[in-house]
């Protein structure tokens, strides 16, 4: 697996294939101590949204291993980010 954050892509080991997405966004907490990159295969879902991916990673380490987020707290912080994102989005356009 490779992440490539200066060229804004991220190229994924799915199943034994590469997939490519796009970075939309990385951000740091302090309460979790954990660095966050959200990403899109710009693929739409049933109810005309982008997908969306968000995963933890460790950009000190070397290995470029992204983690699923499973905490409901940690989601929860996730979410209300995603959130903010749309909210300043939207003030922007």
């Amino acid at each position: 697996m490779d992440i490539d954050i200066d060229n804004e892509k991220l190229v994924l080991d799915v199943d034994g294939k590469s997939k490519e997405y796009r970075i939309l966004f990385t951000f740091d907490s302090e309460d979790t101590m954990k660095s966050y990159i959200g990403y899109t295969d710009d693929s739409v879902s049933e109810d005309g949204r982008k997908n969306i991916y968000v995963s933890s990673y460790n950009p000190a380490s070397d290995d470029n291993v992204l983690e699923n987020i499973t905490d409901q707290k940690e989601l929860d912080m996730v979410n209300d980010v995603l959130k903010q994102i749309y909210k300043d989005s939207k003030q922007e356009a």
